[in-house]
């Protein structure tokens, strides 16, 4: 199958579009080329319908979302969905949602430490930095922390300093995190360094092999969800490189074959399965069915791969 033979149909970008706003106005943005006025439109409905409305409305007075011992975490992906989903940060309802957490979470184990200011696992600091970054303002503390834990081999681990090899999971959730950084204004050469090494790392692995024997290091890594999570998958270090304007080349050729592999035969990707994390909204459950997210990404990758 030639690459070109993955480019949206216009059943495919109808099917997309009857969805939620927040992936209508992802479409528009990067697969329909939409004028900026109408993208701006589409995109100020997630605070107020759909998905973006929903998780909002889930969010405690205190700030969190989920209770009990999980609290920290259930509301960690609570943000990054939210952010995912594109809700405005400039909008009213993201101001004020982003306010209560700022206001209003602490990590009581740290000596009372504000969520927004991060904890101890690089993992979940690369996901605080980027949702800080995005929602409220870049914190300069806790993106030198990160950088002063990158590994020798350029990426980060969560496991560290205990084990001094990389992880994928990690090193996304971090990529991701310094990306949204510098786009709050704190490029630097020290950060895009840092980028740099941690993006060679994926690459210089194919995005999911082993350099010592070649082979798939984890044939989940082939599979894709949304949300991820925590989780690395292929998809989902495709779709970074290409937010991050990274220019591809044969070290992607793998993992684009991947993508290209999932397709069912109506067009569309499936999703592949759920991880058992979990924030109070249903998007997509059906594992085997049809997936918009998946679909929307892998056809923006596809793009980004073809130019």
């Amino acid at each position: 199958m030639r690459l070109h033979d993955y480019a949206p149909r216009p059943a495919h970008i109808k099917w997309l579009l009857d969805s939620d706003s927040a992936i209508r106005w992802q479409i528009m943005r990067d697969l329909t080329g939409e004028t900026p006025e109408a993208i701006a439109a589409e995109r100020s409905r997630v605070a107020t319908e759909g998905w973006g409305a929903q998780l909002l409305a889930r969010q405690s007075p205190a700030g969190h979302w989920g209770g009990g011992p999980k609290w920290d975490l259930i509301t960690l992906y609570s943000l990054v969905v939210l952010k995912d989903l594109g809700l405005d940060p400039a909008s009213e309802e993201a101001r004020q949602m982003i306010d209560r957490v700022d206001k209003g979470l602490v990590f009581k184990p740290l000596n009372n430490r504000p969520y927004l200011h991060g904890e101890t696992e690089p993992c979940i600091n690369g996901r605080i930095l980027g949702i800080g970054s995005y929602f409220k303002e870049p914190n300069d503390a806790l993106a030198n922390q990160l950088l002063g834990e990158q590994l020798e081999d350029g990426g980060w681990n969560c496991e560290a300093p205990k084990s001094r090899r990389s992880s994928f999971h990690t090193t996304i959730c971090v990529l991701e995190g310094l990306l949204e950084y510098e786009r709050a204004g704190r490029k630097s050469l020290a950060v895009t360094e840092a980028r740099k090494r941690a993006e060679n790392y994926l690459l210089e692995r194919r995005m999911s092999r082993s350099l010592r024997t070649g082979e798939v290091i984890d044939k989940r890594w082939l599979r894709f969800s949304f949300p991820a999570f925590w989780h690395y998958d292929v998809l989902r270090g495709l779709d970074y490189l290409r937010d991050a304007g990274i220019k591809p080349d044969s070290r992607v050729s793998d993992a684009i074959e991947t993508v290209m592999e999932r397709r069912h035969q109506n067009g569309r990707w499936p999703l592949n399965l759920l991880h058992p994390e979990h924030i109070p909204l249903e998007m997509e459950t059906g594992v085997g069915r049809a997936s918009r997210w998946n679909t929307l990404r892998a056809l923006r990758v596809l793009r980004w791969y073809n130019n």
